[in-house]
């Protein structure tokens, strides 16, 4: 026996309806951070218990609307992450947070995967996730309470994996 179990390559269809539920998930990401300086964080953990997180910095404008990411090879991997861990099959846990630079108080938010589908994360568990390592000077971010994300209608809702 394996020592670490074998990833099972999800098929063709289930990629592409996990790619809708991405772009339909990050658009409704933005809508509830809104506009200024963010950025996003995804972190999760493969079947095989290997740990994954990537971090992309954008600005987000709605006069006009514009998304501008400081590292477009970056946000992509960020959103491949995503989509593999709305998909469910190779990732048992994730969760994305987004950390906003907006003074007098910066804020975070936070969502975990489940059903195929972002829910708000437990604040509680979202102020350990981002509150700074002692004795590191970092920025400290109100947690606020992340808001429910809807589905728009004709994502794919047959995928219970994750």
């Amino acid at each position: 026996m394996p020592a670490r179990p074998e990833l099972i390559e999800p098929d063709e269809a289930s990629i592409q309806a996990a790619m809708d539920r991405a772009l339909a998930v990050l658009a409704s990401v933005f809508q509830a951070i809104g506009p200024g300086q963010h950025t996003l964080s995804i972190a999760a953990i493969r079947k095989d218990s290997t740990q994954l997180s990537h971090s992309a910095d954008l600005s987000l404008s709605t006069h006009p609307m514009r998304m501008a990411v400081l590292d477009p090879d970056g946000y992509s991997t960020l959103v491949m992450l995503l989509v593999f861990a709305l998909e469910g099959s190779t990732v048992d846990d994730a969760a994305l947070i987004a950390t906003t630079s907006a003074e007098p108080r910066p804020r975070a938010y936070g969502w975990t995967v489940e059903h195929g589908w972002l829910n708000p994360m437990d604040t509680a568990a979202l102020q350990d996730a981002v509150i700074p390592c002692p004795g590191i000077c970092a920025v400290d971010r109100e947690v606020l309470p992340a808001p429910t994300l809807i589905k728009p209608s004709g994502t794919d809702e047959k995928n219970t994996r994750a």
